[in-house]
């Protein structure tokens, strides 16, 4: 399922310097100052147009197609980002208030990487320390960059591929969607690094619904004797 974003305009997005440094408070479980760029949790988010999936919130931002995956029941299971020849594929987990996870899950990635029998260099990129890796795959050599952004109780993992996965000039309108995206945490209890909650909208889930109850009745129909279907 495909979700285009071609508008003649393009979104406003803060590019200002993300703060260094975000301060949970006990009594609110957010940051102490708003930021000033994203990903942003749900409480400090700017007022813009985003395509509402749950735990995550994508920016509207032109020539941008948001891809997911979902079940039968609208569920997620995957949301991929394409412009071009680059593609960004988003993940959002669950974290302790105490501190991030994405320095432990980054040596994880490296680890499980060196495994597969790939080398994984760390970088310093935009959101701090990244890493890039060249791992084999069916289709072939397939550049990856896996970026990662701590938030109040929550992870932001993206993988680039294709040209932005090596050069991050390239990424552009997907980073511009990386650094607009709204994550909505909850408030309920949930295991560290479990993923949150991804569904389609109301309107496209249900959409997806009648397709496919249409479709089964049409395969039940098609399935009747002849002599049955006459009658």
């Amino acid at each position: 399922m495909i979700f285009s974003r071609k508008r003649a305009g393009e979104a406003r997005h803060a590019r200002d310097e993300r703060s260094t440094e975000v301060l949970d408070t006990e009594e609110t479980g957010g940051s102490t100052e708003a930021q000033a760029r994203g990903p942003y949790d749900i409480s400090e988010a700017p007022d813009e147009p985003r395509l509402d999936l749950g735990s995550l919130q994508i920016p509207a931002v032109p020539e941008v197609e948001v891809r997911v995956q979902a079940d039968p029941q609208g569920v997620i299971q995957q949301v991929v980002l394409v412009h071009g020849e680059s593609a960004l594929q988003l993940g959002v987990f669950a974290a302790p208030r105490s501190e991030g996870i994405w320095a432990e899950v980054r040596e994880e990635i490296r680890q499980s990487l060196f495994n597969d029998g790939a080398a994984a260099q760390e970088i310093d990129g935009e959101y701090g320390p990244e890493l890039r890796a060249r791992v084999r795959t069916p289709d072939g050599l397939t550049d990856l960059r896996f970026v990662g952004i701590d938030g109040p109780r929550w992870m932001v993992r993206g993988v680039y591929q294709g040209g932005a996965a090596t050069d991050p000039a390239v990424a552009g309108p997907l980073a511009r969607c990386l650094s607009g995206l709204v994550v909505d945490r909850g408030q309920e209890a949930k295991p560290v690094r479990e993923p949150l909650p991804l569904r389609l909208p109301r309107e496209v889930a249900e959409q997806q619904a009648a397709e496919q109850q249409a479709a089964e009745q049409q395969a039940a129909e098609q399935q009747l004797a002849p002599g049955q279907r006459e009658a």
